[in-house]
C-alpha cells in the first residue's frame, strides 16, 4: 500500500471521532466527492451487521424494552430538537437546555446537531431539486434514503447555514465530536447490563444483550425511521398543500417517527411546532413539547398559521371541513 493510501486511511480514522478532520482526498476533485466513502462510513455498516447479535446474545423482555424506550426518547430528540428545534427554531428555550437537548439529539448518532440542522435547512431550499441531495424524485430511494450521507461530499458541516447556532462554543464541540455521546452511551447501556446480570441474574440480561438491543438494534431502526421521511415521504401519502416539491403527509410515518410524517403540511408550513394540523393528525413530539412548555423550559411555541386552514389554500380533492 501506498504511504498516500496510509495516510488517507489513518485520515479516516481520525475523522471517526473528529468530524472537522479535513481529507485532502475529499476535496472538489470531481466524481470523487460524490461516491459513497465506504471506509470512513464503515462504522455505520457495523451497526447494521450487529444487529445480527441478536441471535447471538438472546433476548429477555428489559432488553427489548430498553430498546423501545431508547428508540422512542431518542426518536423525541430528532424530532422535536434536532428539527424543531435546530433546524427551524420553532419554540425558544435558556443556553442551558440547549445544550443539554443538543446532547441527547446527539445520543441518536445521526451526527451532531449542527450538522444535522444546516443539511435540512438546505433541504428546504432545495426540496426535490438537483440540489436536494435526499431527494428519491431525483436520485431514486436508495441514495435519498441512506447513500447521500455516506457520501464525501455531504459529510463536512455547512456552517454558513447554521451560524445562528454555530456562534455557542459547546454545540461546535458537540457537532466536531459528534461520536463521543454515542460511545458513552453504548458503554453505559453495556455496564448497566453487567450490573443487571449479577445483581438480578432472574431477568437474564447480559451486558452484551443490553448494549445490542439498547444500543445496536435501537440506533440502527431509529436511523431507517428517521430516513424515511427523506425518501418515503417524498413518494408515498397524500397531498394536502400543493407545494413546489412531493412532500406528503402519510400517517403510518407519522406513527413511527413521532409526528413527522405530515410531511406536506411541515413543507407548507415548516416555521410552526406542531405539524399535525387536525386534531385526527397524531403529533406525540408536538404533545410533548407543549407539556414542556407548560413547565417553562421551552416557550414561545409558535402556532399553525390560520391561513393553513383556509380552503382556498388547500389541494381541492383534500379540502377538509372543520379546522382543529
Amino acid at each position: 500500500m501506498k504511504t498516500s493510501d496510509l495516510t488517507h486511511v489513518a485520515r479516516t480514522f481520525v475523522q471517526w471521532f473528529d468530524s472537522e478532520h479535513f481529507d485532502p482526498a475529499e476535496g472538489n476533485d470531481g466524481g470523487d466527492v460524490d461516491r459513497i466513502n465506504w471506509l470512513r462510513t464503515l462504522p455505520f455498516v457495523i451497526l447494521h451487521f450487529g444487529c445480527l447479535a441478536v441471535f447471538w446474545v438472546g433476548w429477555s423482555s428489559v432488553a427489548v424494552q430498553t430498546a423501545l424506550v431508547m428508540y422512542l426518547v431518542r426518536m423525541f430528540a430528532i424530532t422535536g430538537i434536532y428539527h424543531r428545534y435546530f433546524a427551524h427554531r420553532t419554540f425558544r428555550t435558556s443556553r442551558w437546555a440547549q445544550f443539554a437537548f443538543a446532547v441527547l439529539g446527539a445520543s441518536s448518532a445521526q451526527r451532531g446537531p449542527l450538522w444535522w440542522a444546516a443539511h435540512h435547512r438546505n433541504h428546504h431550499r432545495e426540496s426535490d431539486l438537483q440540489a436536494d441531495p435526499h431527494s428519491p424524485i431525483q436520485y431514486g430511494f436508495l441514495r435519498s434514503h441512506a447513500g447521500w450521507f455516506m457520501c464525501n461530499r455531504y459529510y463536512a458541516t455547512q456552517y454558513k447555514r447554521i451560524q445562528d447556532f454555530a456562534r455557542f462554543p459547546e454545540l461546535v464541540w458537540l457537532n466536531r465530536y459528534d461520536k463521543a455521546v454515542p460511545l458513552v452511551l453504548g458503554f453505559a447501556l453495556y455496564i448497566s447490563g453487567v450490573w443487571l446480570e449479577r445483581s438480578a441474574p432472574s431477568l437474564g440480561v447480559t451486558g452484551l444483550q443490553l448494549f445490542v438491543w439498547g444500543f445496536v438494534v435501537s440506533t440502527t431502526v431509529l436511523f431507517h425511521a428517521t430516513a424515511s421521511i427523506n425518501s418515503i415521504a417524498h413518494l408515498i401519502g397524500s397531498r394536502r398543500y400543493d407545494t413546489k416539491d412531493q412532500s406528503r403527509n402519510n400517517l403510518l410515518l407519522a406513527l413511527i417517527t413521532l409526528g413527522e410524517g405530515w410531511h406536506n403540511n411541515h413543507h407548507q408550513h415548516m416555521g410552526c411546532t406542531r405539524q399535525g394540523f387536525y386534531w385526527w393528525e397524531i403529533d406525540l413530539t408536538y404533545y410533548v413539547l407543549k407539556l414542556m412548555s407548560w413547565t417553562g423550559l421551552i416557550w414561545d411555541l409558535k402556532p399553525v398559521p390560520a391561513k393553513a386552514y383556509n380552503l382556498s389554500e388547500q389541494l381541492p380533492i383534500k379540502r377538509i371541513a372543520s379546522a382543529a
